[in-house]
């Protein structure tokens, strides 16, 4: 009887000891382990299949599973070492295909991009190589060079193995150099087109409505470029600035203030932006004069209508008269 009574102890010490690290574990719910198993099969079922792209993302959904090492630590050990290895593959063949860049996400379709490939597998380095060959495939992308530009965001070094800290990732210097060399070319090649745009201020009042719209929409994608280098755009709000000057100083000016305007609102300046007040105050004068004078001349014309319809009425009636009616 002592010896029952010591082994049921025993027994309620144990279930004492080990529920609670079951009711604190979260992995070993029902959902979690559903999850876990479905994860290995679509693993099983695309190692079965052949094919390479969904088996890499089949690695992946089992290493973003916290719980599969309850569950199935041989398909996790298989994940580890074949992501490395796969996407570098895949990225290879991507590369090779002239897919270097997409914002598209990875994907089980074979169409994943090589720097999404790279990325995935924390391969930073090759995934910006391949990153820089789309940029200079297409120098005039403004959305692809931004896409360039913000590499490194939600980018993480490898965590330390004592601390478990982890430090944002930085891209060597010599890659941002490279983009804003890329971004000053393609801002002065906009620069020296603006030119060619700006020689009509000087013709017509329609010449200067067509070329400032030229000018104005080179001087915006210069002043976007320029964003990159460390001057920013001063150039270009600057030359926008000249261009005004250039259009006020006109003997017509009045007819084509509305496109100084544009000029000054683009350039932005404390000067521009008094500029600007200045113009806008002048052109509300210029409207309300033009009104007084519109209603003047429409109150001419309302006299001057009704002086000729009483004489119009008058010699009707001394026509009527003279015939008896």
């Amino acid at each position: 009887m002592r010896t029952v009574r010591i082994l049921n102890c025993a027994l309620l010490l144990v279930a004492v000891t080990v529920s609670p690290v079951r009711a604190d574990d979260v992995c070993l719910g029902d959902e979690e382990e559903t999850s876990a198993k479905a994860a290995v099969a679509a693993l099983t079922k695309a190692e079965q299949a052949g094919r390479p792209a969904e088996l890499f993302v089949a690695y992946r959904f089992i290493l973003g599973n916290e719980c599969l090492d309850r569950y199935d630590k041989t398909a996790l050990s298989r994940a580890k070492s074949g992501l490395p290895k796969l996407g570098r593959e895949l990225a290879k063949a991507a590369e090779a295909k002239g897919l270097w860049y997409s914002a598209d996400p990875v994907r089980g379709d074979g169409k994943t991009s090589a720097f999404r490939y790279f990325e995935a597998i924390g391969d930073y380095a090759e995934a910006n190589r391949v990153m820089m060959k789309a940029v200079q495939g297409k120098p005039d992308d403004l959305a692809l060079f931004t896409a360039a530009w913000g590499v490194d965001e939600n980018r993480w070094v490898v965590p330390d193995q004592k601390t478990g800290e982890r430090q944002p990732y930085a891209s060597p210097a010599a890659y941002r150099q490279e983009l804003q060399k890329m971004a000053s070319a393609m801002a002065d090649r906009l620069m020296k087109a603006e030119e060619q745009d700006a020689k009509g201020l000087s013709g017509s009042a329609v010449e200067v409505a067509t070329s400032a719209m030229k000018s104005l929409e080179k001087l915006r994608a210069a002043a976007a470029w320029m964003k990159f280098s460390p001057a920013g755009d001063k150039a270009a709000r600057e030359r926008a600035e000249q261009r005004r000057d250039t259009i006020t100083a006109r003997s017509d000016s009045t007819l084509t203030q509305a496109n100084a305007l544009m000029y000054y609102e683009f350039a932005g300046s404390p000067k521009a932006k008094d500029k600007v007040a200045q113009v806008k105050k002048k052109m509300e004068e210029s409207s309300r004069a033009l009104e007084k004078s519109g209603e003047k001349v429409k109150g001419a014309f309302a006299e001057q209508s009704q002086t000729e319809q009483k004489k119009f009425d008058k010699k009707k009636a001394d026509l009527e008269k003279e015939l008896g009616f």
